[in-house]
C-alpha cells in the first residue's frame, strides 16, 4: 500500500505527476528505488542528476548507462594507476635522500642511497647480506644518514648488532 508521502517523494524525485508517481509505486509494490527506476525505464524521468542510472535488483536499460559504467571503471583503474605511480615516485625519492654509509676505522668508505640497497637488496639477496655481515666481523660499521632513516633509534639497532658481533669475534678468539 502506497502512501500520499511515498507518493509525494516520488513525485518530487522525479518530476512527474501525481498519479504517475502513485502508479509507479503501486506496480513496484511501494518501493521508491524500484519506482525511479520503472520511470527511468518508461522514459518518464531523466537519470540521477550526477549522471548514470538508478539501479535495483533488474538489469539496467540497454540504451543505458554500460557505456557510463566503463568509463567511470576506467576512470577509477587511471586514478589507481596515477596513485601508485605517486606513491613508487615518493618511494624513490625518500629513498635517493637517505644513504647507508659503510664506516672503516673512523673514515666513511660508502655512501649508498637506499634506493640503490634495495634493487641490491632485491637482485642479490644472498651476497649483500653475507657481504655486510662479514663486514661487521672485520671492523666495518654500518649508519643510515637522512631524514626519514637517520634516526638515533634506527642507528642504535645498527649498533647493537655491531656490538655483538664484535662480541662473538672477541669470544672466539680468546678461546684459543
Amino acid at each position: 500500500m502506497t502512501t500520499l508521502e511515498q507518493v509525494e517523494k516520488l513525485r518530487e524525485r522525479a518530476n512527474v505527476s501525481f498519479e504517475e508517481a502513485k502508479s509507479a509505486l503501486e506496480e513496484s509494490g511501494g518501493d521508491l528505488l524500484d519506482a525511479l527506476i520503472l520511470l527511468e525505464r518508461q522514459g518518464k524521468t531523466s537519470g540521477p542528476e550526477s549522471g548514470g542510472h538508478y539501479s535495483g535488483n533488474n538489469p539496467p536499460p540497454e540504451n543505458g548507462g554500460a557505456a557510463g559504467e566503463k568509463k567511470s571503471g576506467a576512470e577509477g583503474f587511471k586514478n589507481f594507476i596515477k596513485g601508485l605511480g605517486n606513491l613508487m615516485l615518493n618511494l624513490i625519492n625518500r629513498g635517493n635522500s637517505n644513504y647507508l654509509d659503510a664506516i672503516h676505522r673512523g673514515e666513511t668508505k660508502l655512501s649508498c642511497p637506499v634506493t640503490v640497497l634495495v634493487i641490491l637488496l632485491i637482485c642479490f639477496f644472498w651476497v649483500i647480506v653475507p657481504l655486510l655481515v662479514v663486514g661487521l666481523f672485520l671492523g666495518w660499521r654500518y649508519r643510515f644518514r637522512g631524514d626519514d632513516l637517520g634516526r638515533e633509534s634506527i642507528n642504535n639497532v645498527i649498533e647493537k648488532a655491531e656490538t655483538a658481533a664484535e662480541d662473538l669475534k672477541n669470544s672466539v678468539t680468546s678461546s684459543k
